[in-house]
């Protein structure tokens, strides 16, 4: 009789340490990699860790009609606003055919993130005609910003530069709480009428008539009146008062503004938009390593842009301080006030200035993404504190607290001390997947929600499944009369091919549902799929090598009464032996008769 084939059963059985070895590494290492990132817990969604939740309705008050391609865009533009800020797990999705719902967790810079994806208006370039520190702000010499040509030098390099940021800082120090409203009048006065000296004599050489003449000069100067009664009473100080400041404000329009510029507050009057925000094609901020600029803001534009940026700029750096500076607005807001020297051509400029990495980012993130086809109203704001979130999160833990001890009890009152063999695989498997969703959150953004704390209790079962399976194809092989030791090697293809096919089966739903679904649902989905790998991954490098070890126990082997594999208790039957076949030829069957 030929002797049994050994295949990879047999090599498998031997060395099931190897196994043992290379999983235990794997969480070492991964466990390692966790305390060197810092990350130590996995970051928490809105719904658990706290934070807020803006819905928008759009208007259709800006030339473009609500329909879900404008929707789409606005949704792409405010998502990339969010995650240039770095916002992790910040969702924003359409509610409806007009709404817009912006999540924003907590303690992830959430403040600004609401700031810039809450400045839903266009993005203009307007030159400055007149500008001052606001009568309630510290006076202080602040950096200046200047634009230039990002062919040519640094503007710092150049005397006349310098000399303009000098002036600059001057101007804002001098600014005092006392500046009387003459003087401020006078300087909007003289600013409109520099602004409005072309289209003056434009209008002297035509061929309108007098009448005609002394209308248009009355219209002007009941505007101007108007503008600098505005100015004067402005305390951009006051957050009532920037509230309304320019806000109805058209394009085309003369207008006051606010701005925060290097801490302080500004005042500005602002000419009509030279440049849209659309002709921005590209934004970035990137630190000046061959100069002393630091952190400067490059942007790029389109072939219409370029051509109007150039006609701006060459008017501009004709002018002195502050009429050689242009305003970038944004919702009625200057978020900055760079000077010119000279006619930025080529569609391609730098700002630069005294800017932090932070400040220059928001300002490229504020060029690149901040014109909308759609303008937007707040509609509500619902905040989730951080307490809410903790019960949310204590609620959840609890949960998968009792279904983990309700699975553990049935182990140990069913299967006994194989239970000992479950509860280690339960353990291994909850260690790599809390290791796992801590560095997923810096890599890849992954927060922990509800949905995905649901998710991770469902994997209990699962993996308590694979566990079961495994178990119960062992008994039926010493059901049939083996010893455990080939029991266990018998078990273990067909064990194997269940739980692939199930777990697979898993996989499959949750993949569909991550594909098909849009946010929390994400988060659970995403967690079943991935414990459910980490199920296989269990199941095959420790869990069944840590049964090939105990099967070599006595107490396992033996088929102890507490072990959950007495051959007596589970009615298995008698040993199957081979026996000898008589020799010489065998006998027919005797009648009974003849008996």
């Amino acid at each position: 009789m030929a002797a049994p084939k050994r295949g990879r059963s047999a090599s498998a059985q031997s060395k099931p340490g190897r196994s043992l070895a290379l999983i235990l590494i794997a969480i070492v290492a991964l466990t390692g990699g966790m305390f060197a990132s810092g990350h130590t817990t996995p970051r928490l969604g809105i719904d658990l860790a706290g934070g807020t939740s803006i819905t928008l309705q759009a208007k259709a008050d800006q030339g473009s009609a609500i329909n879900k391609a404008n929707m789409d865009t606005a949704v792409d533009i405010m998502n990339r606003r969010v995650n240039g800020l770095g916002v992790s797990e910040a969702e924003v999705q359409t509610q409806g055919t007009s709404n817009i719902i912006v999540n924003i967790p907590k303690g992830t810079n959430s403040e600004e993130a609401r700031q810039q994806v809450g400045t839903t208006a266009k993005l203009y370039f307007r030159p400055v005609l007149a500008s001052e520190a606001s009568a309630g702000a510290a006076a202080s010499a602040s950096p200046s910003a200047s634009a230039s040509g990002s062919s040519s030098a640094s503007p710092s390099a150049s005397p006349s530069s310098s000399a303009s940021a000098s002036e600059k800082a001057t101007g804002s120090s001098s600014a005092s709480p006392s500046s009387s409203a003459t003087s401020q009048g006078r300087a909007v006065t003289d600013a409109l009428k520099a602004d409005s000296t072309p289209s003056a004599s434009a209008s002297a050489s035509s061929s309108a008539s007098p009448s005609a003449d002394a209308s248009a000069s009355a219209s002007a100067s009941a505007a101007a009146s108007k503008l600098e009664a505005q100015y004067t009473a402005l305390d951009c100080s006051k957050p009532a008062q920037r509230a309304t400041a320019g806000k109805k404000a058209k394009p085309t329009d003369t207008t006051v503004a606010c701005g925060k510029i290097s801490g302080v507050w500004y005042k500005y009057v602002l000419g009509p938009a030279a440049v849209d925000g659309t002709e921005v094609k590209k934004a970035q901020a990137v630190y000046d390593t061959q100069g002393a600029s630091g952190w400067q803001v490059q942007m790029t534009f389109t072939g219409n842009g370029s051509k109007k940026f150039a006609d701006i700029t060459g008017q501009l750096a004709k002018n002195s301080q502050p009429q050689n500076e242009f305003g970038i607005v944004l919702d009625g807001e200057v978020v900055s006030s760079p000077y010119v020297s000279q006619s930025i051509v080529g569609g391609q400029a730098e700002i630069s200035g005294s800017f932090t990495q932070e400040e220059a980012q928001s300002l490229a993130n504020v060029l690149s993404y901040g014109a909308l086809p759609l303008s937007f109203r707040e509609e509500s704001v619902t905040t989730v504190t951080a307490a809410l979130g903790g019960e949310q999160l204590h609620a959840g833990l609890l949960a998968g607290a009792i279904g983990l001890a309700l699975v553990v009890l049935y182990l140990v009152v069913y299967y006994r001390g194989l239970s000992l063999v479950a509860i280690a695989s339960l353990l291994v498997s909850a260690v790599l997947t809390y290791v796992l969703m801590a560095l997923l959150g810096p890599a890849i953004g992954f927060a922990l929600n509800l949905p995905a704390v649901c998710g991770a209790i469902v994997a209990i079962g699962i993996t308590a499944d694979s566990f079961i399976v495994f178990f119960e194809r062992i008994r039926d092989e010493i059901r049939e009369g083996r010893t455990l030791r080939p029991a266990v090697e018998r078990a273990w293809p067909r064990a194997r091919r269940t739980i692939l096919v199930s777990d697979f089966v898993s996989f499959l739903a949750a993949a569909v549902l991550f594909i098909v679904t849009v946010g929390k649902v994400q988060g659970f989905a995403f967690t079943l799929g991935l414990t459910t790998v980490l199920d296989v991954v269990v199941v095959f490098f420790f869990t069944k090598p840590l049964m090939t070890i105990l099967a070599r126990r006595t107490f396992f082997a033996g088929g102890h009464k507490w072990s959950g594999l007495d051959p007596k208790g589970l009615g298995a039957k008698p040993p199957l032996r081979r026996t000898r076949r008589p020799a010489g030829p065998v006998a027919g069957p005797v009648d009974p008769k003849e008996a």
